[in-house]
């Protein structure tokens, strides 16, 4: 080995340098990219020389080269945002996204999303985010991931109504009257009235009235009536079905089995004249009998009108939820995440994405929680890259090319005086 050689292991240490100082150079410009992980450089010695002398065999090395370059998955902070589609993740999971029309899945810590002109759930350069749908029962459904979609981002339909529940008081020092004498117009047939507002098939909404009769001691019967599109009345009744003990307490379910406190009012009843279903309404009484006035505590039933989109909204489960200006809402589907054995075998592909290799494994996909990662809304992760760090490392690989450079420059002295040993 000759002194030229010190040329070489000069020269590997200013590619080495270089190379590192790129790394950096990446980490620096990278620092505010939303799910930006950074990279580090590891440098490894080169073969050496075997050199025989007096003493025995001993080796010199050759230089520095750069072993790998590491991609660092620690956690980066969390920035709020206004964005009900910002999500975030705490924990070692990748979000999956996929090309239209391509089965390829990329994986990516940014989760800034929004929605394209066809109601898909997408990143910034279109890819699609994938997640598990839910049925029409509300129940996420079997199979495999794939792209979220809204696809009522106009008028949802309408949910007609058939069940009714109704939770009242009804006077216990009420008059007793005849359910034979009871006329909808006439205020002294009935004891107490109440309505509510139902919905047909189509989305219409029609007013119910109830009609509470006492017929005698702790035993009241009920009526209805409404009003079609027409404006023909409907209406009908049911004799004796609320019996109230000494105390007050509605008779009936567990209490009394055999006492039904709910009235069926049949779908054949409820004709609205309008070319809507014919549906019939349950009507389920949650009632006491104390001495105090006639009231109606609460009203619920589960029919609603048509209504337009108004928003959507990702929660801390990863659930996908569009709301509706009727006061529905419905989850659309829920988020998958992917996880990786070996992150540092991933293979990146810019735009915040990577794409799996032999070396990374193959993902682990699942719902978001303690293994995958946890979500957090309106938040966005931001880079991991340290600037103190990365300064602090840009100063050492400054003094290591200078002083490899110094290396190449002493040694072309040297040359020179033994070129100088000829005159």
């Amino acid at each position: 080995m000759g002194i030229s050689s010190a040329f070489y292991s000069g020269v590997s240490g200013l590619n080495s340098n270089s190379q590192a100082m790129t790394v950096v150079g990446n980490n620096l410009a990278n620092t505010n990219t939303i799910g930006f992980k950074g990279s580090r450089h590891v440098f490894s010695d080169l073969l050496s020389t075997t050199i025989n002398g007096s003493g025995g065999t001993s080796q010199v090395g050759r230089g520095v080269g750069v072993s790998t370059m590491d991609s660092i998955f620690s956690q980066g902070t969390f920035e709020s945002t206004e964005s009900n589609l910002d999500v975030a993740i705490e924990g070692d999971g990748f979000f999956i996204l996929k090309e239209e029309g391509n089965e390829t899945a990329y994986y990516s810590r940014a989760g800034a999303f929004r929605f394209d002109g066809d109601g898909y759930l997408t990143n910034p350069e279109g890819l699609r985010v994938q997640g598990k749908l839910y049925d029409v029962n509300g129940e996420l459904a079997a199979g495999d991931a794939t792209d979220i979609q809204i696809e009522d981002t106009g008028l949802i339909a309408g949910e007609s109504t058939t069940e009714l529940t109704l939770t009242t008081n009804l006077d216990s020092e009420s008059a007793v009257l005849a359910l034979a004498d009871f006329d909808i117009d006439d205020n002294d047939t009935y004891n107490y009235s109440s309505s509510t507002q139902v919905y047909d098939s189509l989305g219409n909404s029609h007013l119910l009235t109830t009609y509470f009769i006492k017929t005698g001691d702790n035993t009241w019967s009920s009526a209805w009536s409404a009003e079609d599109a027409d404006g023909n009345i409907l209406q009908g009744q049911f004799a004796d079905n609320l019996v109230f003990t000494e105390n007050g307490i509605l008779v009936g379910d567990a209490a009394d089995p055999a006492v039904d406190t709910t009235a069926d009012i049949a779908a054949g009843d409820l004709d609205w004249g309008n070319n809507s279903e014919l549906t019939g309404i349950t009507i389920t009484f949650n009632t006491t009998q104390y001495n105090s006035d006639s009231v109606v505590l609460s009203q619920d039933q589960n029919g609603y009108g048509a209504g337009s989109l108004t928003g959507v909204k990702i929660d801390g489960e990863g659930n996908v939820t569009a709301f509706y200006d009727n006061g529905e809402s419905t989850k659309i589907a829920q988020l998958v995440l992917g996880k990786f054995i070996n992150p540092n075998g991933l293979n990146l592909v810019g735009n915040n994405l990577y794409s799996e290799t032999e070396d990374s494994g193959a993902a682990r996909v699942g719902i978001p929680g303690a293994e995958l990662g946890s979500i957090y809304t309106n938040s966005l992760e931001q880079s991991n890259v340290d600037m103190g760090v990365e300064f602090v490392k840009m100063i050492t690989l400054q003094r290591g090319f200078q002083a490899n450079s110094k290396i190449i420059t002493t040694v072309d002295e040297l040359l020179s005086e033994v070129i100088n040993l000829k005159r």
